[in-house]
């Protein structure tokens, strides 16, 4: 494993902490999105999504 780190921070980053920095980040995303998503699935329906939704959102967008 070490020779694989040491080759990944060859390749793309300065220092053997960079990359270990950026799996972290990557695992804390994949937790947070995972934790949105069955949050999501276990909620309520919501109102439903059509033309006139779109419309009124465009409206408040534009101020209006």
């Amino acid at each position: 494993m070490k020779d694989f780190v040491r080759a990944i921070t060859n390749r793309s980053y300065v220092v053997s902490s960079e990359y270990f920095r950026e799996l972290i980040r990557r695992d804390q995303d994949r937790q947070l999105l995972r934790r949105l998503l069955l949050e999501g699935a276990s909620s309520e329906p919501g109102a439903p999504v059509d033309d006139g939704y779109f419309a009124a959102l465009q409206k408040r967008a534009q101020g209006q």
